[in-house]
């Protein structure tokens, strides 16, 4: 019986599974989640009727309930039943209120349209009424309208006809004080006319009006001729001149125009003809006597003028002006018959005259434009540049200057030289830094003195061109001077060191080298200031093509070129501590003393020539610390090396070398502050090169003073030491140790097989045996010759 109700319940969990398969969007779900909260299992979606049952009827026991729980789900299904109905019923009854609102709502809103539309009516008609009240209102102000605009019309053609009328009268007399403000009016008034020139009333007025105002303009024009050549150009004594000038600002401009060209043409007249092309006046030696002429022009124009021309019209200005404009074409034309007759030096004085005019035409015209009153209005004074107007003709023979100054500076370094030859090392004191050349401050003096001339000649092509030149001599002063300054090492250090009482020669080259280095420092920073200079002064269309980018490289590797002679000069005197070394016999020592006779040796030239160095490079601490770098790097491989040809090594010798070793070490750490009575950290980097190499060393040595007998043990000891792949190292400190050859082979063998050396490995070892045969071959010949 409970086995039917359980199948019975599952068929019926079933349906209800199908029954409720319905499913919502994830949105829907979370919103009915959010909305009726419920653990109920049957709410569930993942709901499982097998489960549920379970749940309920987890053992056999629980079975016994069976009758309980059908009652209870049929009671829960038929309140489900009620539940439903009754929602049904709400449902229903809520479409029924919604329908009587609709209806309600139609009904109000047919009365409410009703109600607008008699108000529209109502509205309309009142609208008509306004119209019908107004229109004799709006008839009334059209023709107010009409009547005003005709009557001032007619004032306006009362005013132009008296006011032509009045103004003809007034230019026949020559009345121009009366005339200037009637004809303001006139022109003011006829401009009202415009659209009704098609009138042949009005046109005929018009027309009488351009006729008036044309023999207007002739007649002060004749005035101005009559006055300028019968008061002898003393225009002051006719004083209507000056109110005709006011009838004249009435006119066109071009009047005004026409009327200001005339006059400065009479005035430049007599200046054309006192320099006439062909006179010897009109010669670049006697350009100030043109500026001159025109000073006097202004003092002459004050007295005789002055009073006559509107101080708005700028009339000295525009005498300035065109004297500019006329002086420019006739010194071009005289340079270009005569270009065979100019020098730098005429050049230079034309070229200095003419900027000071123009500076002076600057102050006194281009100063900040002034707004002036003119009959109530306000007019613009206008401005006139004098920028360049005259010497601007001289930009096309600047070639002249450009090639005095490239003889100039070749006669100037060959000088150098010479005195370099001659006077040899600059004075110098022990203990100073090392002095520069004396020439390269005088080389730079000179190119600033070259730059501000030529910068006041031009910002253009001419500066472009005399940047080429001073690179050029750049150049020059760097192959002349510098570069053969250094000691060849031929000639120089390593041939001088040959005779051991020569060291204050071999020292007087150090000075020399480190003289040479400083000077080129100083060349390196001031050509960069320099072209810093010249792109300041250059317009900006040139500044892109000015560099010295070159030249400073050529200046840099000259630095560098000392550093490798400063540190080949070190390696020079050590040379012969590293050659003893392989006089000692290693494998007989029986005990170990102080450090050995080498290393006093290389200590004491250490300490002889580092301190002198850093002194001479004060100045330049950069270098020295680069210098101490570079003989570090140079001279701890050799040492190495050195070590590798000490062979065979007993252990005693080998604790010697070691002690020797760890004594160069602290030497080497202390360099860059070696004899000085400040101790000075040494750079990081310097410090950290110095410890690898000669730790290096000093691994060797313990290696060759470790036990043998077990090959596996040394081999291992060898590549935990050094971590070194290398089997020439391996054989070199397999033959210190005194291994027979055929016992070096055997070694070597388990060292391959032991480090894991690749056959690419062991092909490069033996390419890197060979390129080192190859620079020890090119060592020997190069020493050779």
């Amino acid at each position: 019986m409970e086995n039917c109700y359980v199948r019975s319940m599952e068929k019926c969990m079933t349906d209800l599974e199908d029954d409720i398969s319905l499913e919502f969007d994830p949105e829907v779900e979370a919103a009915i989640a959010e909305l009726l909260p419920s653990n109920d299992p049957l709410h569930c979606k993942e709901f499982s009727a097998i489960d549920y049952i379970n749940t309920i009827f987890p053992t056999e026991q629980s079975l016994t309930n069976i009758d309980d729980v059908v009652h209870k789900m049929n009671s829960k299904i038929r309140q489900l039943d009620n539940d439903i109905r009754h929602l049904i019923k709400e449902q229903t009854m809520a479409a029924e209120d919604g329908r009587e609102a609709l209806e309600n709502s139609k009904q109000s809103i047919a009365t409410l349209f009703n109600k607008i539309k008699e108000i529209r009516d109502k509205a309309e008609q009142s609208e008509t009424t306004v119209k019908e009240i107004t229109s004799d209102i709006k008839q009334l102000d059209h023709a107010k309208k009409n009547l005003t605009s005709s009557i001032t019309t007619l004032n306006h053609l009362h005013m132009l006809v008296g006011g032509v009328d009045s103004l003809a009268t007034l230019v026949k007399h020559r009345k121009y004080d009366e005339a200037a403000p009637l004809l303001q009016g006139v022109m003011y008034v006829m401009h009202h006319f415009t659209p009704y020139h098609q009138i042949p009333q009005i046109k005929e007025l018009s027309d009488k009006l351009d006729k008036l105002l044309r023999d207007l303009a002739a007649q002060i024009r004749g005035d101005f001729e009559e006055a300028h050549s019968l008061y002898e150009c003393k225009l002051n004594c006719q004083p209507s001149l000056a109110e005709a000038c006011l009838v004249v600002d009435a006119l066109q401009p071009r009047v005004k125009e026409d009327l200001i060209n005339w006059f400065v043409d009479r005035q430049l007249a007599e200046y054309k003809s006192l320099f006439r092309e062909y006179d010897e006046v009109s010669w670049l030696d006697k350009c100030d006597r043109r500026y001159a002429w025109l000073k006097r022009c202004f003092l002459e124009y004050e007295e005789d003028c002055a009073r006559v021309f509107p101080e708005h019209w700028n009339m000295p200005g525009k005498i300035a002006n065109d004297f500019c404009k006329v002086t420019r074409k006739m010194l071009e034309k005289q340079m270009k018959n005569r270009v065979s007759e100019l020098d730098v030096k005429l050049l230079l004085f034309a070229v200095q005259k003419t900027q000071a005019f123009e500076k002076l035409l600057i102050e006194r015209f281009e100063q900040e434009r002034e707004v002036v009153e003119v009959d109530g209005g306000t007019e613009t004074k206008e401005t006139i540049s004098f920028h360049n107007t005259i010497s601007q003709c001289f930009e096309a023979y600047l070639n002249v200057y450009i090639e005095s100054q490239d003889v100039n500076l070749t006669e100037l370094v060959e000088k150098f030289v010479s005195e370099l030859k001659e006077g040899g090392i600059p004075t110098y004191q022990v203990g100073d830094p090392a002095p520069l050349l004396p020439s390269s401050s005088d080389l730079f003096v000179f190119y600033k003195k070259c730059l501000v001339q030529c910068s006041q000649l031009s910002q253009g092509q001419a500066l472009v061109n005399l940047t080429e030149v001073f690179k050029k001599h750049l150049q020059n002063y760097h192959s002349s001077l510098l570069m053969p300054s250094i000691p060849n090492k031929s000639s120089g250090i390593a041939s001088l060191l040959k005779d051991k009482d020569n060291n204050r020669v071999a020292m007087s080259e150090v000075v020399m080298i480190c003289i040479v280095l400083c000077t080129s420092e100083y060349c390196l920073d001031t050509t960069q200031q320099l072209e810093d200079k010249i792109k300041e002064k250059a317009q900006e269309a040139y500044a892109e093509k000015i560099s010295f980018n070159s030249e400073m490289e050529l200046f840099s590797n000259t630095i560098t070129t000392c550093l490798q002679s400063l540190v080949a000069h070190l390696d020079s005197l050590c040379e012969p501590a590293l050659s003893a070394m392989l006089k000692v016999n290693w494998s007989t020592l029986d005990s170990v003393g102080d450090q050995s006779a080498y290393t006093t040796s290389i200590t004491t030239h250490l300490a002889a020539t580092v301190p002198a160095v850093r002194d001479l490079l004060h100045n330049s601490r950069k270098y020295f610390t680069n210098y101490c770098l570079k003989f570090a790097n140079s001279f701890i491989p050799r040492y190495v090396n050195q070590i590798y040809k000490c062979k065979p090594v007993s252990t005693v010798g080998a604790e010697q070398l070691l002690l020797d070793t760890h004594s160069l070490k602290t030497v080497l750490l202390q360099l860059p502050s070696l004899g000085s009575a400040v101790a000075r950290k040494p750079a990081p980097s310097f410090t950290k090169t110095v410890s690898q190499g000669m730790v290096r060393a000093e691994m060797i040595l313990k290696l060759v003073m470790a036990p043998s007998e077990s090959q596996i043990a040394f081999v291992e000891s060898y590549i935990n030491l050094l971590a070194d792949k290398d089997i020439g190292d391996f054989q070199k400190v397999l033959e210190m140790k005194g291994f027979k050859r055929t016992e070096q082979i055997e070694m070597v063998e388990l060292f391959k097989k032991t480090a894991n050396i690749s056959d690419s490995e062991r092909a490069g070892n033996v390419v890197e045996q060979d390129s080192s045969r190859i620079r020890k071959l090119e060592k020997l010949i190069k020493k050779g010759f």
